[in-house]
């Protein structure tokens, strides 16, 4: 059976405006136990937030978490996929071009995120990515 990206990807993805300064975006991140969060701009998809993003864009450049807006620090050349492609060829997107996180969008709008994580839970349940990937957050 062929998958599609809707088959593997996790739904409702967490996001916050672009002018969302960074505190909140963490504060979400760790509410939501999350590793990225989606910019969004009037409901359009700008960019994406990962907790490396925050580390490295904002506390290893010494940048004020208040004042930062998610804007300013997020990935904006996105791969963004629709959840009816084929989950191979997202796969290989995904490899070809080093992305961890994939955004997926429908009629232009954010429903989903595909991560390696997904996809190592199914396509490789027993894995250590999977078993990672399943763990409850460290808190």
């Amino acid at each position: 059976m062929t998958h599609t990206v809707r088959d593997l990807m996790t739904a409702n993805p967490k996001s916050v405006d672009i002018a969302e300064p960074v505190a909140g975006v963490a504060a979400l991140m760790r509410d939501e136990d999350v590793g990225s969060v989606l910019v969004l701009d009037k409901a359009e998809l700008r960019g994406i937030v990962t907790d490396r993003d925050l580390a490295v864009r904002v506390i290893a450049e010494g940048k004020d978490p208040s004042s930062t807006k998610a804007g300013d620090i997020a990935s904006t050349d996105l791969v963004a996929v629709t959840p009816d492609e084929p989950a191979d060829r997202v796969i290989a997107i995904m490899r070809q071009q080093a992305v961890r996180r994939v955004p997926v969008v429908e009629d232009g709008k954010p429903v989903g995120i595909l991560s390696i994580g997904d996809v190592a839970m199914d396509f490789d349940p027993a894995s250590v990515l999977s078993d990672i990937s399943l763990a409850p957050a460290n808190r």
